[in-house]
């Protein structure tokens, strides 16, 4: 659902925003954009792939959940990852920040994972991920982008080629390949079905 407050907001207004309730807001350009409660299946696959970096040795200071990416659209706007794997670089940047933003002046993360909530082509929820933030992440540098899609049982996994992304698709028990993280030893399916 989408929230007007009258004005497209700046970033330091969205930061500062709260209207009293738990609700959790990204912002789309300069407008509030409500993000709906996670199925347990997203919420399950999300934990499952942060559980499955830190085995791999990944230190717990670079795996970001609930923490946001300033991203350039038409107006400002901020994405909030489903799992951020950070860089070195975004690691050091975000940390002790008061706020767990990513500002476009701030190095890019390696990885960004967003886990698809239902929807067709032409729904928000698919258009989110599959077309806007696919271009978001890529205008803002992020060198690989996973949409992880429970509902059409397919992994994603796209890499930054110059300015676009660049995709190959794993369904059932295809090995992911990451070239961010080639010793990633896992299926499609066991990050579909979250580890099971």
């Amino acid at each position: 659902m989408t929230f007007s407050t009258g004005h497209k907001m700046t970033l330091k207004e969205y930061l500062n925003y709260d209207d009293g309730t738990d609700t959790r807001y990204e912002l789309v350009d300069g407008v509030l954009v409500e993000m709906g409660a996670e199925s347990t299946i997203n919420t399950q696959i999300a934990i499952f792939l942060l559980a499955t970096f830190l085995q791999m040795g990944i230190p717990h200071d670079r795996l970001g959940i609930k923490q946001q990416i300033a991203v350039s659209s038409r107006q400002v706007t901020a994405r909030e990852p489903d799992l951020i794997i950070h860089s070195e670089a975004s690691a050091r940047a975000i940390a002790g920040l008061k706020q767990a933003l990513l500002y476009a002046d701030l190095p890019v993360p390696a990885l960004v994972v967003e886990v698809v909530s239902p929807g067709q082509p032409g729904e928000p929820n698919y258009d989110r991920d599959y077309i806007e933030k696919r271009r978001e992440y890529a205008q803002r540098g992020i060198p690989e982008y996973w949409i992880v899609d429970p509902y059409r049982q397919v992994v994603l996994i796209l890499t930054l080629i110059e300015e676009s992304y660049q995709e190959r698709c794993f369904t059932g028990k295809m090995e992911i390949v990451s070239p961010t993280f080639p010793e990633l030893n896992l299926t499609a399916d066991r990050i579909l079905m979250a580890g099971r």
